[in-house]
This record gives structure tokens, C-alpha cells and sequence, in this order.
């Protein structure tokens, strides 16, 4: 059992390293200018975790942050970002020196326990290898009532498309059951859902 829980850990080291490399590779593919439609469906993807001023956010896989200066619009007392590359980290801080880095997948991130009002995973769910960690410390982390949104700007089919020349395993988004199923385990009761061919948003709250 040790053994296996010991390989599963470096599986999962490995796959990050490589999406660190990968993703680090490729700053400029997320920069602006967005493809058309997306900044607006990134406003709604901001617009359905609720935030409020006063309130602490954190944007997990944010890469460069674009979704950064959208949450700042409501006025938050702070903006965490994570993200497994310190390249895009950098690239952030470089553009929004207000929001607050921090190089880690999800699963280690040591943020106080109930400190957060609303977590945004965006455009990345498919890339958490360890979702079980994953969850449990954003449960953890977030306070009652607080939110969580999976999304992506693009949907479904841009995953199927990344799918076909990534080198490391990308999973699909989940249909509203599987959702359910999953994210009851950690405390959380999905309030909307939304798949579209080029937009999905799953709200839930923290119960």
C-alpha cells in the first residue's frame, strides 16, 4: 500500500513538472488579444462566483491572470493566484502587481483555514492530477457559503482539441451527475451549471 502511494506521488510529480515546462513554453498564447467572445464569457465566469468587496479570491492554474483584472472589478480586499509555473507567475505580477503569487498545485497551498470567499478554477480542472487533495484543501480553505466555479472560456471541445498534442493526461470536464457525485464528498452543493459547446461554468457552494 506504502508502495503504491509512493509511486501514485510521483506520478503526480512528474505530470506537474511537465505541465510546468509545457505551459512555461507557451506564455504568449495567453496574452492579449483574446479570441473573439471569450473576454465576455470570462466576465460571466467572474459574475457567477458572487464576489463581493471586501472578499478574498483565489484564481487556481491562473497562468498570466486573465482572469485577474476582471475579479479586481468587484472590488476584493485580496487576489490570491496560483499556478505551477513561475513564469507565468511572473508575468502576472508584471501586469498586476496587486494580486498575491504563489508558485504550487491547489493540494499544497497552506492558506488559513476559512479564509477564502470564492475559488475560481479556471480553465484548468482538466490539469489537477490529484483532485481528491485538491478539493479537500479547497474545502478546506474556503469558508461556509463560500463559492467555487469550474470553468472554461472555450468549453468542452478546446479540451478535446488541447487533448491531441499535450504531453501529459488531460481530463474531461464533468456532466452535472458526476459533479454532484464528486463534490458532495468535500461540502459542496452545485448551485448552476452550465454546458455549452464553447462555455461551462459549474457554480457550487461550500454547505
Amino acid at each position: 500500500m506504502n508502495t503504491q502511494k509512493t509511486d501514485n506521488q510521483k506520478r503526480i510529480r512528474e505530470i506537474n513538472m511537465a505541465q510546468r515546462d509545457f505551459f512555461s513554453n507557451i506564455i504568449d498564447v495567453f496574452e492579449p488579444p483574446l479570441p473573439s467572445g471569450v473576454p465576455a464569457r470570462l466576465r460571466q465566469i467572474v459574475a457567477s462566483a458572487g464576489i463581493k468587496k471586501g472578499d478574498t479570491v483565489l484564481d487556481v492554474g491562473s497562468g498570466t491572470g486573465i482572469l485577474v483584472p476582471v475579479i479586481k472589478e468587484y472590488n476584493p480586499e485580496k487576489i490570491y493566484a496560483c499556478d505551477l509555473s513561475k513564469a507565468m507567475l511572473e508575468k502576472l505580477k508584471s501586469n498586476y502587481p496587486y494580486a498575491c503569487t504563489i508558485v504550487a498545485d491547489v493540494r499544497d497551498l497552506d492558506l488559513p483555514d476559512s479564509l477564502l470567499d470564492s475559488v475560481i478554477i479556471n480553465a484548468c480542472y482538466p490539469n489537477i492530477v490529484d483532485k481528491e487533495s485538491a478539493f479537500a484543501n479547497i474545502s478546506r480553505m474556503l469558508k461556509k457559503n463560500g463559492s467555487i466555479i469550474i470553468s472554461h472560456p472555450m468549453g468542452k471541445e478546446f479540451i478535446d482539441l488541447l487533448r491531441k498534442n499535450s504531453p501529459f493526461p488531460l481530463d474531461d470536464f464533468p456532466d452535472q451527475t458526476e459533479a454532484e457525485n464528486m463534490l458532495s464528498n468535500y461540502g459542496f452543493n452545485i448551485t448552476g451549471f452550465i454546458d455549452e459547446p464553447k462555455l461551462y461554468i459549474l457554480t457550487a457552494l461550500k454547505t
